[in-house]
């Protein structure tokens, strides 16, 4: 969700003034938005913005780590880093080096959904990225010494990431009790030893298999004609011959039936709680309930949305049994998902007692209505929120690709703030009752042990 936040109090209607003047702004610098589809299956999606000379350039293909399979774990984010290894055209390091003598912000990531290579630099450079990208979507080079290099990178990240910070190992942990048969079971980076033993074979084939032109959507933000954007993207991927995409194999989670319970002992300062309930994203609804994760997210605001919420004002600062909590959901993802509460417990209290502080405050959504007032607040915050991230071209490209690469209507992100401003206390209040149940949950805790 969108974490923006926004102090709430007697200035409430000054603020509810100023963001409906910036909706109104934005609505009228943001273009309008075109959609293209080149020959090749090749999706290109343009937003006019003319505000500033620059352009966000991204590239997303529908490829993430849902799509692997046990044993080959990490393949999506081995390849994101293989694909700045050089081309025929431009060897290791050019791409880079090009980007940088272009004054271009670049940047890649991996995730369980997608895979996208990101630029933002001066419009007039747009030419640069996609002659680039075009090479590195068919003519990317995997020579076997280079990988093993780049394979001693990822090793050394995940040990530093990962198995070395308490937190990121309690979090790999409850992802892969909470999830038992979804991908969301293994994490992104891939476990330890199927990244010792994937070969450069592995990873050129996972690149064979999805990097085409008809499973990539090109997103293009800033200050453009979308007519010259369409001719510039024929010339360099209008060539590139597609290939029959199979479709990975859908693996759904299994029910669940009672709390999950794990716990990690590492050494560690403090203790943390996790504790994550099984709920739908907005790919997994029937029309008739899509409003569900908008009210979700509602609820996630109501109880996280900052010193105004209910668990800073009451459990952090009331009742000083927490020193640290969060929420997180996202209503935009591939697969079911979690709802996730998180949290360091005080020097007061242990983390029984957070559980309890926690339990008692999704009881009370469950049974009393958010009140209008509360309810007006977050949709005020989740409002000023969107605002903002419209108002960076990144983020405008960003969630377009997103949703593209989801297969979903970009439209969405345009009609966010009309659903979640239809969400009512009943809806929030049946939302809670519906999810937030002992047999969608599961706990983890990090047990610290002697440093």
């Amino acid at each position: 969700m969108i974490r923006v936040l926004v102090r709430m109090d007697r200035y409430f209607s000054i603020f509810m003034l100023a963001v409906l003047w910036l909706c109104a702004a934005t609505a009228a610098q943001a273009g309008q938005i075109h959609e293209f589809m080149l020959d090749n299956g090749l999706r290109l999606i343009v937003r006019e913005d003319h505000r500033t000379p620059v352009v966000a350039s991204q590239v997303w293909y529908k490829t993430g780590s849902v799509f692997e399979e046990a044993g080959k774990t990490g393949l999506a984010h081995l390849l994101e880093h293989m694909m700045f290894k050089g081309t025929q055209k431009h060897p290791m390091g050019e791409f880079s080096r090009i980007m940088a003598e272009n004054g271009a912000d670049e940047n890649a990531f991996t995730s369980y959904d997608f895979t996208a290579y990101v630029q933002q630099l001066e419009a007039s450079r747009l030419a640069v990225s996609f002659e680039l990208e075009a090479d590195r979507m068919q003519n990317v080079v995997f020579d076997a010494a280079e990988f093993k290099k780049e394979q001693q990178v990822v090793l050394e990240e995940r040990r530093l990431r990962t198995e070395d910070d308490p937190e990121a190992l309690l979090n790999e942990l409850f992802n892969a009790s909470a999830f038992q048969t979804s991908p969301y079971h293994h994490p992104v980076i891939g476990w330890m030893d199927d990244i010792t033993h994937t070969t450069v074979d592995d990873v050129k084939q996972w690149y064979q298999r999805w990097y085409s032109p008809n499973n990539a959507t090109v997103v293009v933000v800033g200050d453009v004609e979308p007519q010259a954007v369409l001719a510039l993207a024929k010339q360099h991927f209008g060539a590139i011959q597609p290939f029959t995409i199979k479709p990975a194999p859908k693996r759904t989670e299994v029910p669940q039936y009672g709390i999950k319970r794990v716990t990690l002992k590492r050494p560690a300062k403090v203790a943390k709680l996790m504790m994550g309930y099984k709920t739908p994203s907005i790919t997994s609804q029937a029309q008739a309930q899509d409003w569900q994760p908008y009210a979700l997210e509602v609820l996630a605001w109501v109880l996280d949305g900052g010193n105004s919420a209910r668990l800073s004002k009451r459990v952090i600062r009331g009742a000083e049994i927490a020193s640290s909590l969060t929420t997180d959901y996202s209503l935009f993802q591939r697969l079911d998902g979690l709802f996730i509460l998180a949290g360091t417990p005080s020097q007061k209290a242990d983390v029984a007692q957070l559980e309890r502080a926690l339990r008692a405050q999704i009881q009370q959504v469950q049974t009393q209505l958010v009140s209008a007032d509360e309810l007006q607040r977050v949709k005020a915050q989740l409002t000023a929120g969107w605002v903002f991230a419209k108002d960076s071209v990144y983020y405008q490209a960003y969630i377009m690709g997103q949703l593209a690469s989801l297969d979903l209507d970009w439209r969405l992100y345009d009609d966010y703030i009309q659903r979640v401003s239809k969400i009512t206390p009943e809806q929030v209040r049946e939302v809670a009752q519906k999810y937030l149940i002992d047999d969608g949950l599961t706990v983890a805790v990090l047990e610290p042990q002697p440093l």
